[in-house]
């Protein structure tokens, strides 16, 4: 048996949702170098724009950062990244000149300010994925000066800075960088300068021109919408890549930069936990639809996510989870008291006993079985036991298990809960892997 440590103590990855608000943005520091520059990537200030706030998720998830430091706020508009939309109460990113401060986003403009203007910040980077392909010539009706995706965007040539005032040089190094490994030719990317300063009012009322005006070089990064999300992110991730070696910050990751691995690496141990890690959901592949989930109306309102774009809302007949734009699963709760008397299960899994803690993800090649523990009630859910009875001391195959009530689409997750009496006891997750060999009776 594999023992997946899921309780996931998640670390710099995980959000406390809900003790807030579960669409509160969240900030993650990455890298501790107090001597080391700072960079800030920010991405979803409009949520119909996932390349962006995808890339910014993966630079959370998925980096280490060595030397120097890098914060990412991944999900600065997160009411309009779960609705897919440019911005549920207009467009924020027109928003950072003057705001009313009745203003549903005020607050979050204001967080985002003070956080942009902070000391150890030296430079930001502001995705976004645009229409089309940017190019200062027309040459189609798809290349052209109108157009805003596979872009740096700079406001003007340069800025006071100690470390980072030439943009113009900057940027013109990151897009040299990004057009050295391209997918395709016509990916191209370009340098496109707004000159705000000059007369450009939309742009001036933009995050990146913000952090001009305060005296902080700041970059606007473009994917084009022409691309699907993991094409996008590939493209952002690469030009952020060459800011960070710029600014002399030193990281690794743990996937390989091409959108196939991009793509398995975005959607792989996605999970949610609750009740301090004793409840936790295998997202990867989910089934539309989980009902009878165990759950506490005073308790449900904290959570713990492995993604950075991972939430949960009230929705009318229980609860939503959202990756990014994608609703991903939607909870039907049955409500119970909780019991905290247990934290583990003794657990048989192809032969072999485990002690195996609240909250975790077990392998099972073949076959499980639960030992049975005084006062505890174990279910099984999509097991019925023989004459209907106790479902722990029973041998329990992949076959044996009713695949409607797996927590995945494959139908080889399956929730073990237990009980003391009417209350909730804890939850372990049994994982089928494909090596099921037929079990000994």
């Amino acid at each position: 048996m594999r023992l997946l440590l899921s309780f996931i103590l998640i670390t710099l990855t995980a959000i406390s949702a809900f003790a807030q608000n579960p669409l509160d943005f969240s900030l993650h520091k990455l890298g501790n170098d107090p001597n080391g520059p700072t960079i800030l990537v920010v991405g979803g200030i409009q949520g119909d724009e996932p390349g962006g706030f995808s890339a910014a998720g993966m630079l959370v998830s998925h980096y280490e950062i060595t030397k120097g430091n890098v914060w990412v706020v991944p999900n600065l508009n997160f009411l309009s990244i779960i609705k897919s939309s440019r911005g549920s109460y207009g467009d924020m990113n027109r928003k950072f000149a003057a705001l009313d401060k009745n203003d549903p986003d005020y607050r979050s403009v204001q967080r985002i300010k003070e956080i942009i203007r902070n000391e150890q910040v030296d430079l930001v980077l502001n995705l976004h994925d645009g229409s089309g392909f940017y190019n200062p010539k027309y040459l189609d009706k798809l290349h052209n000066p109108r157009f805003w995706g596979q872009c740096v965007i700079i406001d003007q040539k340069d800025i006071e800075h100690p470390l980072f005032g030439n943009l113009e040089v900057m940027a013109e190094s990151a897009v040299k960088k990004v057009n050295a490994g391209l997918l395709k030719k016509s990916d191209k990317f370009h340098l496109k300068n707004t000159r705000t300063r000059e007369g450009d009012h939309e742009m001036e009322k933009s995050l990146t021109y913000f952090a001009v005006r305060h005296g902080k070089p700041a970059f606007g990064i473009e994917a084009s919408k022409s691309f699907r999300t993991p094409t996008r992110t590939y493209y952002h991730l690469s030009v952020l890549e060459s800011f960070l070696k710029q600014a002399g910050i030193e990281f690794s990751r743990d996937f390989d930069m091409n959108p196939r691995s991009i793509k398995q690496a975005m959607f792989s141990q996605v999970t949610l936990a609750l009740y301090g890690g004793k409840l936790q959901l295998d997202l990867d592949n989910v089934r539309k639809y989980l009902n009878y989930v165990p759950m506490n109306k005073s308790l449900a309102s904290k959570f713990e996510a492995s993604k950075p774009l991972l939430t949960m809302v009230d929705a009318p007949n229980g609860y939503k989870i959202y990756y990014g734009n994608r609703n991903l699963t939607n909870l039907l709760p049955q409500f119970f008291e909780f019991d905290d008397s247990l934290s583990s299960l003794q657990v048989v899994v192809d032969g072999r006993s485990q002690e195996v803690p609240m909250g975790t993800i077990i392998d099972v090649d073949s076959h499980f079985s639960v030992n049975s523990l005084k006062g505890y009630r174990v279910n099984i859910i999509g097991y019925v036991a023989p004459n209907k009875g106790a479902e722990s001391d029973v041998l329990v195959r992949k076959e044996d298990l009713t695949t409607r009530f797996s927590l995945d689409k494959s139908g080889r997750i399956y929730r073990v809960e237990t009980y003391r009496g009417d209350k909730f006891s804890g939850m372990v997750l049994v994982r089928f892997t494909n090596n099921n060999a037929v079990a000994s009776r």
